[in-house]
Formats: C-alpha cells, sequence, structure tokens
C-alpha cells in the first residue's frame, strides 16, 4: 500500500527521503544546542548548518557495507562536513535519532488525519440535518424493529466520529515525544538541555524517562486509536452495505459513469467501497496487536519492535487516509431512496407497531404479562397469515375489552416514534 500511495501528502510522510531529513534536522538542532552549552565552538556551528546534507542513494550504499542505516546516514552527513563532523551525533545513540524522527512523522500524520474527520464529521452533520425527518425502519437482530429517521442514524455516526476525533487528538499528544538522552537514557555523555532544545524546537515534550527508546505504549495507543476509527468506518460501511442489499435498497453507493459492477453481470452495483473499508478496518486492528506486542522489550531495549514499526505504523495511517478520503465522497455522494424507506416500513404489516399497542393496554390496568401475551399472541397471528396488525387487534375480543378502535388506529401514529428527533439532534449541537 505504502508503493502505491507514495505521492499523497501521508505517504511523503513516511517516504526515506523525509525521515532522513528530519534526522538531519534534529542533528543540526542538537549541534545548536550544545553551542549554546559551550562545547562546540560557533564557527564550527556555522559551517555544521551550511554544509550538512546528505545522499538517499550513497546512504543506501553504505548501509550496504555496514549493515546499519544511522551509521551509514551520519557517515554520510560527516563526508559534507570534514572536520567539524567530529561533533555529529555527539553523545546521542541511533534510537534518540529514529525515535525522535518517528515521533515528528507520527504528529504530521495525525494532523492529516485529524483534517479528514473532521471534513467527514461535517457532511454527516449535514446528512443528519436533510434526513432527520425522513422515516425509516430500525433493526436489530437484523430483524425490523420501530421506526426511526435516517438522520438519526447519521448523527449516531457523526457523533461516533466526534470522539475518534478526541481520542486521535489525545493519542497525537500522547506521541508528542521526543529523546534525546543517550545509549540507556541516563544522558551519562549528553547533557539533558539538548534534549529540552531539541523537543522545543519541533514541538514534541521531552521524555520524562526513557532507555534507550521511547516507551512503546506511546506507539500502541497511536495504533489502537486508528484502529479504533478504522472499526467506526467498517461498522457504517457495513450498514451501508446491507442497507444496498437488493431486497432493501434504502440507500446505495454513488455509481459513476462508466464505472463496472461486474466483468460478468452487466446488471450489478455493489457496494465495493465500502466492502474495500471493511477489509483494510481488518489490517488495521491487526496492526494495533502489533503495536501491543511491541510494548514488551528485553530490559532497557531490543530491536523487536523496529522491524515491525516500520510496516505497522506506516501502513495504519496510510491506510486510514485512503479509507478516509474514499468514505468521505461516498457519503457526501450517497444514494438515499425515501420511497424504499416507507415500502420496507410496511413489509411487516404493522408489527413494528406492537410495543406502543402493549403500553395501551398496560395504561388500561393489565398487569405487563398479560398485556405481553396478548399483543405476542395477535403478533404471531400476522407472522402466520397474511393479515395486517391492526385487523387481528381489532378483531380480538381481549384486545377489544380495553382498546377501542380509534384507541387502535391511534397506536399507528408514526409521529409518536419520532417526536424527540429534535431533541436528540440539538443535544449533539445539530440545528
Amino acid at each position: 500500500m505504502i508503493d502505491r500511495y507514495t505521492l499523497s501528502k501521508m505517504g511523503r510522510i513516511w517516504s526515506e527521503q523525509h525521515k532522513l531529513e528530519i534526522m538531519l534536522q534534529i542533528e543540526i538542532l542538537a549541534c545548536e544546542a550544545m553551542t549554546n552549552l559551550g562545547k562546540i565552538p560557533k564557527p564550527a556551528l556555522e559551517k555544521i548548518k551550511k554544509n550538512a546534507k546528505f545522499d538517499l542513494d550513497e546512504v543506501k550504499r553504505i548501509e550496504e557495507r555496514t549493515k546499519h542505516d544511522i551509521v551509514a546516514f551520519i557517515q554520510n552527513v560527516g563526508e559534507n562536513l570534514g572536520p567539524e563532523a567530529q561533533y555529529l551525533h555527539m553523545g546521542m545513540t541511533s534510537s534518540d535519532l529514529l525515535d525522535t524522527a518517528l515521533s515528528v512523522q507520527c504528529v504530521e500524520a495525525s494532523e492529516l488525519l485529524i483534517a479528514d474527520i473532521k471534513k467527514l464529521s461535517a457532511i454527516l452533520k449535514e446528512k443528519a440535518k436533510k434526513y432527520k425527518d425522513t422515516v425509516c425502519i430500525a433493526r436489530t437482530h437484523g430483524v425490523h424493529a420501530e421506526p426511526m429517521t435516517f438522520g438519526l442514524k447519521m448523527a449516531l455516526w457523526y457523533d461516533e466520529m466526534r470522539r475518534n476525533l478526541g481520542r486521535l487528538e489525545a493519542a497525537a499528544e500522547d506521541i508528542r515525544v521526543g529523546k534525546l538522552s543517550g545509549a540507556i537514557g541516563t544522558y551519562a555523555s549528553i547533557d539533558p538541555m539538548v534534549e529540552e532544545y531539541v523537543c522545543q524546537k519541533l514541538n514534541l515534550k521531552p521524555a520524562n524517562i526513557a532507555t534507550q527508546v521511547i516507551q512503546r505504549d506511546h506507539h500502541a495507543h497511536f495504533l489502537n486509536v486508528i484502529a479504533l476509527v478504522g472499526a467506526s468506518l467498517s461498522k457504517f460501511a457495513t450498514e451501508i452495505r446491507l442497507l444496498q442489499k437488493t431486497e432493501v435498497l434504502e440507500v446505495e453507493e454513488p455509481f459513476f459513469k462508466g464505472q463496472i459492477g461486474s466483468s460478468a453481470m452487466p446488471h450489478k452495483r455493489n457496494p465495493v467501497t465500502c466492502e474495500r473499508i471493511c477489509g483494510l478496518a481488518r489490517i488495521l486492528k491487526s496492526n494495533a496487536q502489533v503495536g501491543i506486542e511491541n510494548i514488551a522489550l528485553w530490559h532497557e531495549r531490543d530491536i523487536s519492535h523496529s522491524s515491525a514499526e516500520r510496516v505497522i505504523i506506516p501502513d495504519s495511517t496510510i491506510a486510514l487516509d485512503y479509507m478516509l478520503n474514499k468514505f468521505i465522497p461516498l457519503i457526501d455522494g450517497l444514494l438515499v431512496y425515501p420511497k424504499n424507506m416507507i415500502d420496507s416500513l410496511q413489509k411487516t404489516r404493522g408489527l413494528i407497531y406492537s410495543q406502543r399497542c402493549l403500553l395501551e393496554l398496560m395504561k388500561k390496568g393489565l398487569p405487563r404479562s398479560a398485556a405481553y401475551e396478548i399483543i405476542q399472541s395477535c403478533a404471531m397471528q400476522v407472522w402466520q397469515e397474511t393479515s395486517d396488525f391492526r385487523e387481528v387487534l381489532n378483531r380480538d375480543r381481549r384486545v377489544r375489552k380495553y382498546l377501542s378502535k380509534n384507541e387502535i388506529d391511534a397506536c399507528f401514529d408514526i409521529k409518536y416514534y419520532i417526536k424527540h428527533r429534535d431533541f436528540i439532534l440539538k443535544r449533539l449541537g445539530i440545528k
């Protein structure tokens, strides 16, 4: 997925070129800090700032020999510095560069994802307003339950994405951590002021305490939030897929001119984007699990996390960015069929009003169990026959003993079920 997404903003964040650019920035900032501490002559710093550069291809060639990416990078930069190379990477360890650069990349990636979520949330909010009066059937266990509005379904998704936004903002803040504390995090060979200076310049916070690495619960948190956002998108996509089934067809993915649904069946209009989103969400969940496994390292550090992170963190942020950028236009152009929603409301021949009838009998003084037995008995007749629920109720002597025809008719008023929609939307800030 990374290779296919390299031209995007998110792809560029995870490019090797960009990672080394951040690492070079860290090295130069560390030299600035050590100059301020009097450990590097100012003329040397000026030469470092002027001449420090790297060539990605050359770094790769050196790495073939050294089998160590950071050594290859430092050596290549040093070749361009001359005598001033002695001040490069002074007192630092490889993870000071790698982990701090990774935090910068994660923060940059989160900024794109946050913007995506805000864009999707705005569209969901508009859909909630647009369809707040569009009545549809709610389903539990896949079975028709009671009426609601399609706007409330959109409002539910909007509220969930607001929570996801808060989670991602918190995770981005949690991973906004840098580390320049040396080989095992004790600052034995580097002044803590260097870390503070570099982190301030990079808009990071110094890790409160580290070993040779930033502790991986930060990264696990980040990956798990990404997986949560993906799970929400999968939930929404699954609902659209179910509502697009031929026998339902209450909503449908946009289908564009020239689009092909099936190579064999020209009539097909398949929910392929939603299916793609559901598939990618599974990858995000798996990557989050790997992130949790990465928390436990041997003693003060091993590198079992490193190889996995080079896959799971770029892939998870790229995949979620892709999913959001596919889902945003899908929701914006979602085809909604209110007439089919009305048809669905009538499929059970009035059974969806059973609770209202139950409550009306209870208002007349019947115990709940007795009222439930009467209404369920009438409902079962509708399942077994072709009768309308209202007709069955009207001819049932047990029901008519307590409810008049007008009282039975009143139970089938759909407005009863949607009367609080404005209250719900107002609570979400949707007016």
